[in-house]
């Protein structure tokens, strides 16, 4: 996958996006964490991110502060305020649509789910982050835990626990990362796979880092005063690059499936497309006639042993047909998009036929194939005669 392309494509988008949103993002957290009496924990956790740029974190974390601190809502003005609020949610949009083309997902949330779900992080996430950088420093220096470190071997204990515990937190964040982020459902044990990793290369990653940083003396050189920006940004592109590797373990560990082809679906025959296209249909009649909840792609996928991008598309001719219907939740369900005693089986079939023809190419046959149309249509009536009394609900149900 990296070598394809698309995740340092991404990795590097959102380097850019993130140039231009960190100020904001900073100040609204600035001004939801002042109303906590815990606005003054930025610097520090700024610090503490930038830990591997070295002696050049102290001036670039100086200015983003610098920058933060001359933020003032009131000079902004309504449309002034409603453009820095704007410039976040497309950070958080563009970290969305990476994620879900990592994770092979065409659908993306309703205008009032991101909303609701952006609006959650922007004010929730500051909140949790900074309450347990609190929590943890509060244990840490706790002269009790003091007391305990002098004993041995509990204080070797400490300390090594102590090394831990960033990188226990790093891989936290990223595992919450990986299962809310992405338009689907990523189960824990993936989503913690893939933060484990992460957090574990961003430790590791860090401190490479940091030693190539302290050698960096020819760059400033060369660079001059443009030297700590570059830095910053090379650091911001490796910790994008992380977090979207171990989004990918993720989805690998998730759907080991797609393994042997990310691009399964665009293979499939048209044999195989057929045969998908209806046992979908008969487990999203049997999940509806048995007062079942709507299956999403990702459980029909997972019955199927396919990719959940080769379910949605099996699914899009039969929706476009009106045979299936999806439903509001997110994931979205799919059900009967009508009664199913009067649809059949041929129906579905010939959905799947017309949607293989892409139209790139249409061969007209005037004048040269007559005896082969006439074979080719006596196919189609006998399909139509064998399979167009088989009811949907009869192929759903059995009876």
């Amino acid at each position: 996958d990296v070598a394809e392309g698309q995740i340092t494509l991404r990795a590097m988008s959102l380097v850019y996006t993130t140039l231009l949103s960190l100020v904001p993002l900073l100040a609204i957290s600035f001004s939801i964490l002042k109303g906590f009496g815990v606005h003054n924990q930025i610097e520090p956790f700024l610090l503490n991110a930038m830990e591997p740029l070295g002696e050049r974190k102290e001036e670039i974390v100086e200015r983003i502060v610098g920058f933060v601190d001359n933020v003032q809502v009131g000079v902004l003005g309504s449309v002034g305020f409603l453009l820095l609020f704007y410039t976040v949610i497309s950070l958080m949009q563009k970290i969305e649509i990476a994620f879900n083309d990592v994770w092979q997902i065409s659908s993306r949330r309703t205008f009032a789910e991101r909303f609701k779900d952006y609006l959650s992080v922007i004010i929730v996430g500051p909140v949790l982050v900074f309450a347990s950088l609190g929590i943890s420093a509060t244990v840490m220096s706790d002269p009790m835990m003091a007391r305990m470190a002098e004993i041995q071997p509990l204080g070797s204990i400490i300390e090594f626990v102590g090394r831990l515990v960033p990188i226990a937190m790093v891989t936290v964040a990223f595992s919450l990362i990986y299962m809310f982020v992405p338009h689907t459902r990523v189960r824990v044990g993936p989503a913690f796979t893939g933060g484990l990793v992460a957090g574990v290369l961003w430790n590791l990653l860090g401190w490479v880092f940091a030693g190539f940083v302290a050698q960096a003396n020819r760059y400033t050189a060369i660079y001059s005063g443009f030297a700590t920006p570059i830095l910053f940004m090379i650091w911001l592109y490796v910790g994008w690059l992380i977090l979207l590797l171990g989004a990918t373990i993720a989805f690998y560990r998730q759907h080991p499936e797609y393994l042997s082809g990310r691009q399964l679906s665009g293979h499939l025959s048209h044999a195989d497309r057929e045969r998908l296209a209806l046992q979908a249909v008969r487990l999203i009649g049997e999940r509806y006639y048995g007062a079942g909840s709507p299956p999403d792609a990702e459980t029909l996928a997972q019955a199927l042993r396919v990719p959940a991008n080769a379910v949605e598309m099996i699914l899009a001719p039969l929706e476009v047909r009106g045979l299936v219907a999806s439903t509001d939740a997110s994931p979205p369900g799919f059900l009967p998009g009508c009664p199913w005693e009067r649809a059949s089986v041929h129906d579905v079939l010939d959905a799947t036929l017309q949607a293989g023809r892409d139209g790139r190419f249409r061969h007209s046959s005037a004048g040269v194939g007559g005896p082969v149309d006439g074979l080719l249509a006596r196919r189609d009536r006998l399909l139509a005669e064998t399979f167009g009394n088989v009811a949907l609900k009869s192929l759903a149900t059995g009876e």
